[in-house]
């Protein structure tokens, strides 16, 4: 019955790809509109970004806007773009004098690096807290629970202040600004960035599963193999841990998705030059080449993580087909 039900209900690797492919072209596509459409809104003049604020002819206005297409109905300039974009070419910058491209070239690094280092953190640190917490009822348990709590409670720039003040300006153990160079050094100095991105997003893949881990401990297949005189760590491994797995896999899918937005603000408290804190300065200047392009690149993200958790479902359940809900 299990297998007709895969056979019925699943999908194939093949469609299940080409349907989240066409989610992610018409979130990208609904995305694009909306930012595109709030930019135009929102206050500002790129044209005063171009001249420093100087007053400029008329004549020289009009060019400008003609060159940068600020001159077109709104829905011209969109439709400009978009074609543009699917040619591969995403726009100058206003700000910054450069291609879009060559812009997120540069800046990537950094940011890619920083959320890689993150992760590392959230997953090692988030399930070995959750499962130490989840085995050593009493004062471990307590212990765990405090610390996730206030680290829950605490945004990541309140974080980010604390831990520069603490660990940068009082002790000195790390620097407070800047990425490095090389991979140690970068390493070096992204190490309080990536813990205050993922202090929050730690407890709650801890609290997540801690009580995954819970949950599966008293069940009856649980407790036969205990019973069988299976060593612990075997039963924990194939039995608890693999059947918790799910619901910590699509916690920490979503936290790690969540990262892409609050790494922004990171970037800005510890200087660092990605794409995050390049998104705030274009949003300010009405910078609308590189807004669009970075925000599509968060949402392309976004909806591919959400891809990889589902497909890990099915790895870690043979049960689950691709498509579904796991139950």
């Amino acid at each position: 019955m299990a297998g007709q039900a895969r056979r019925g209900g699943g999908l194939t690797m093949g469609r299940f790809l080409i349907r989240r492919g066409a989610l992610l072209l018409g979130a990208l596509v609904v995305a694009s509109m909306a930012i595109y459409g709030a930019l135009y809104l929102a206050p500002g003049d790129p044209i005063a970004t171009l001249t420093g604020g100087r007053q400029i002819t008329a004549e020289a206005r009009a060019q400008l806007e003609a060159r940068y297409h600020l001159d077109e109905p709104l829905p011209v300039r969109y439709w400009h773009w978009l074609t543009s974009a699917v040619r591969g070419d995403l726009g100058y910058s206003i700000a910054n004098r450069q291609d879009v491209s060559t812009l997120i070239a540069d800046r990537a690094g950094t940011t890619l690096a920083l959320l890689a280092l993150t992760s590392v953190i959230v997953i090692v640190a988030g399930v070995s807290i959750g499962v130490l917490s989840a085995l050593k009822p009493g004062f471990v348990d307590t212990l765990a629970l405090t610390v996730t709590t206030v680290l829950a409670a605490v945004p990541s720039f309140v974080a980010a202040l604390v831990l520069v003040s603490l660990f940068a300006v009082t002790l000195g153990w790390f620097p407070a600004l800047g990425e490095g160079q090389g991979f140690l050094d970068q390493l070096w100095h992204l190490t309080l960035p990536s813990l205050a991105l993922a202090s929050s997003s730690l407890a709650l893949v801890a609290r997540i599963t801690r009580a995954s881990v819970r949950a599966e401990l008293p069940r009856e297949h649980v407790q036969a193999a205990i019973s069988r005189g299976l060593p612990s760590g075997v039963v924990f491994r194939r039995h608890v841990l693999r059947n918790a797995a799910i619901p910590i896999a699509t916690v920490t899918g979503l936290s790690i998705a969540s990262l892409i937005v609050l790494v922004a603000i990171v970037e800005q408290v510890f200087g660092l030059n990605g794409l995050g804190a390049a998104l705030v300065t274009a949003a300010q200047n009405k910078d609308f080449a590189v807004v669009q392009a970075l925000a599509l690149i968060m949402v392309a993200a976004f909806v591919l993580i959400n891809t990889v958790v589902d497909l890990l479902y099915a790895l870690l359940d043979p049960r689950v087909s691709l498509g579904t809900a796991a139950t």
